[in-house]
């Protein structure tokens, strides 16, 4: 039988991510998880396609050749015919991850020539991001110039936030060119946001701090499922500190690196982007695992500034709201490191925080003791199924 699916990409400089998902009318939102998964490495001699279904059950785990996955392109040409071999028909539509939306962009679009032209000129404000997640839409429209493809942008869900929280103190013309506080990873939010309004809706009518802790990282207040502020501004870079990526940083460091270090531009771009964070302090990695069973001293500093840092942050956001309902963890590290978790907590006890170890050490959903004021929660995101509904939406609608 004849299978109708939507895909769901997500590219990246060295992956490229994506699952299908099957039509099904008998799903309540007539989708159906069938398989997902990426090609990583590419770019390196470590460059592997692993797929697995929605049992877990892994179809294909493919070390791939250095000339197999040289670039994005042909990654995308790989997992294309792949994909062929899986699928009898093509996908009736795909959703792509957009990092950055602009001030144009305060919802999922149906892209278009116009649409993907002022998504492309996003491009400096996005460097690591924006033409991969924009590549493989040019690839599929020259195989299915007639497939409905729809951008869901990380920005979109903050765009409600207040022109007061959402500005600079610059010269106002600025904020009228587009410089202003955009906030990311919307797409992760907007998950835990409906995650929380179907199985706890208490929650999602109050006050609910979302520490979103991968390699790139930032928090927001969410209150009555809404975005009221966010740590990220008008780049990736602001915030909290990352993998590789400084988060809050003054401006005049910027300027002594240009005028007593007579750094570029690129120079710069490459040392915030890729050569700072938790790589930076560590002089490591800015995987938080190598550091956690790391003995060196800069690894323990590294760990310490950012459990830190984060709990500033979160303690921060809670003027916006008044204070405080529920602490969400999710993301790679929010997930699946109780040490970081309890770390950042242990900081925020004077706001009533109180961690059960127990519970935590174990990855349980609700981390809290029962005398905690606040709820802490760990909910797994996933920003795929955001992506897939708003593509659903779209293509009902044509």
């Amino acid at each position: 039988m004849s299978i109708d699916t939507l895909l769901v990409v997500n590219a990246g400089s060295s992956s490229l991510k994506f699952h299908v998902y099957a039509l099904d009318q008998e799903q309540v939102e007539g989708l159906r998880f069938w398989f997902g998964g990426q090609v990583s490495g590419i770019g390196t001699s470590r460059a592997v396609l692993k797929v697995k279904d929605s049992d877990g059950k892994e179809l294909i785990n493919q070390k791939l050749s250095e000339e197999e996955a040289s670039n994005l392109r042909q990654a995308q040409d790989l997992l294309a015919t792949w994909l062929a071999t899986q699928l009898d028909k093509a996908p009736v539509a795909v959703g792509h991850r957009i990092v950055h939306g602009g001030v144009k962009m305060t919802g999922s679009r149906v892209i278009d020539n116009d649409v993907l032209w002022y998504l492309d000129s996003l491009a400096p404000l996005a460097p690591l991001h924006q033409h991969n997640n924009l590549a493989p839409v040019s690839v599929i429209k020259e195989r299915w110039p007639e497939m409905l493809q729809v951008a869901c942008v990380d920005t979109a869900f903050h765009c409600c936030q207040s022109t007061m929280v959402n500005h600079y103190a610059l010269p106002e013309k600025y904020y009228e060119q587009g410089v202003r506080r955009y906030g990311f990873h919307g797409l992760s939010y907007q998950y835990i946001s409906e995650y929380l309004a179907a199985n706890i809706p208490r929650l999602h009518q109050g006050r609910v701090l979302v520490a979103h802790l991968g390699s790139g990282a930032s928090a927001t207040m969410v209150v009555d499922g809404l975005s009221r502020e966010s740590t990220m501004g008008f780049t990736a870079l602001d915030g909290l500190p990352m993998a590789t990526r400084p988060g809050r940083l003054d401006a005049g460091v910027v300027l002594w690196w240009m005028q007593q270090q007579d750094m570029t531009a690129a120079q710069i771009q490459n040392l915030l982007y890729n050569e700072s964070g938790l790589k930076g302090i560590s002089g490591i990695s800015g995987d938080m695992r190598e550091l956690l069973a790391s003995d060196a001293p800069s690894a323990k500093l590294a760990v310490d500034y950012y459990a830190y840092r984060v709990a500033e942050s979160l303690a921060g956001l809670c003027v916006s709201a008044q204070g405080v309902d529920a602490l969400v963890f999710t993301a790679g590290v929010g997930e699946h490191s109780p040490e970081i978790r309890a770390r950042i907590v242990a900081h925020l006890g004077w706001l009533g925080l109180e961690l059960d170890a127990e519970a935590n050490t174990a990855n349980q959903p609700l981390i809290s003791t029962p005398r905690s004021k606040v709820e802490i929660r760990v909910i797994p995101t996933n920003e795929e199924l955001v992506i897939a509904r708003e593509t659903l939406r779209h293509y009902n609608e044509q």
